[in-house]
């Protein structure tokens, strides 16, 4: 089912393509403005406003608590009578670690307050969150897409699988920095 957009654009393919192009073209402008330093870090509002700001130009419900069950496969998120009080106990995770990071980025996909775009905005904030605490921060690409996915289903079965590809990511990164000798 394709979400209803302000774009007008029926086709999935070309929304996809245009999310990401608009959103990417957001995620620089907010990173330019000084965006993330007016937001309190960690919290659900926080999230919320990024996402207002990602999504604003292609759906209503842009920085909005879904009002809707929803589930990706056969993976349903946090039912909707429980996902304020989810939520509020993300908010209270700690954040100042690699682990911790990736741990409470996990607990908000499960939560997935956003009818979409809630992967963008938690990998988004987790590289911010690395970067703030002085933790050389990974960018998800194409080819570790499966990997990540993969990581993020079996999650409570098996830290390991999204660690090691976060890992990964991050080393990757770290080529780039040793390439231009930046110290980390």
């Amino acid at each position: 089912m394709m979400l209803e957009n302000k774009l007008g654009i029926t086709d999935s393919t070309e929304l996809a393509r245009m999310e990401e192009k608009i959103s990417k073209q957001k995620a620089l402008e907010m990173f330019e403005s000084g965006f993330f330093e007016t937001l309190e870090p960690g919290t659900y509002k926080s999230l919320a406003l990024i996402h207002q700001y990602l999504f604003d130009e292609i759906y209503d419900f842009a920085g909005k608590l879904r009002k809707v069950n929803i589930s990706k496969g056969n993976f349903r998120f946090a039912p909707l009578m429980y996902l304020e009080t989810a939520l509020q106990s993300i908010d209270k995770m700690p954040q100042s670690t690699f682990d911790e990071i990736v741990e409470k980025y996990v607990e908000m996909n499960v939560a997935h307050p956003f009818r979409d775009g809630n992967g963008r905005v938690g990998r988004l904030i987790m590289f911010k969150e690395c970067l703030k605490y002085n933790i050389v921060p990974f960018i998800i690409e194409d080819n570790l897409k499966m990997f990540y996915y993969r990581g993020l289903k079996e999650w409570n079965n098996e830290k390991g699988y999204l660690t090691d590809t976060c890992l990964t990511a991050q080393d990757k990164y770290k080529a780039y920095l040793d390439y231009f000798r930046i110290a980390y």
